[in-house]
């Protein structure tokens, strides 16, 4: 599976005084699309830190357009823009109500415990490929 959609409520301590989301929680929505993009396609990233593998953040491009706001219903659009043996990179487009609010790019990259950059196991290509 190479896309994935997930609805969200923003939750109360989600935002700041004004009621808007803070930037910060975007980058937590992102997290929560590309986990349960990998859980759609059948992958697991516990099953890949019992391996030893670690899939961590390397560069974001996020680009705010319009707030999200207390109790919004957000829809989180996560696809898989790229994948290589060395990165993943995700594209994120967050909407409410058809109307887009954010827009993002996340790299990524696999680390062993020691934190040296691995291959992108096969199965993540597979999955994404």
């Amino acid at each position: 599976m190479r896309e994935h959609e997930i609805e969200l409520r923003v939750r109360y301590d989600e935002v700041d005084a004004m009621g808007l989301v803070h930037h910060s929680n975007y980058l937590r929505y992102f997290e929560i699309g590309r986990t349960e993009l990998l859980r759609a396609s059948g992958g697991c990233y516990r099953d890949m830190e019992a391996a030893g593998q670690w899939v961590v953040v390397v560069h974001v491009d996020c680009r705010y357009r319009k707030p999200a706001r207390y109790d919004d219903v957000i829809t989180v659009r996560t696809r898989i823009e790229k994948v290589t043996v060395g990165k993943i990179v995700h594209a994120y487009e967050i909407t409410c109500n058809d109307e887009k609010l954010v827009t993002a790019s996340v790299t990524l990259v696999v680390i062993d415990k020691q934190g040296s950059p691995q291959r992108v196991p096969e199965e993540l290509l597979k999955l994404y490929g």
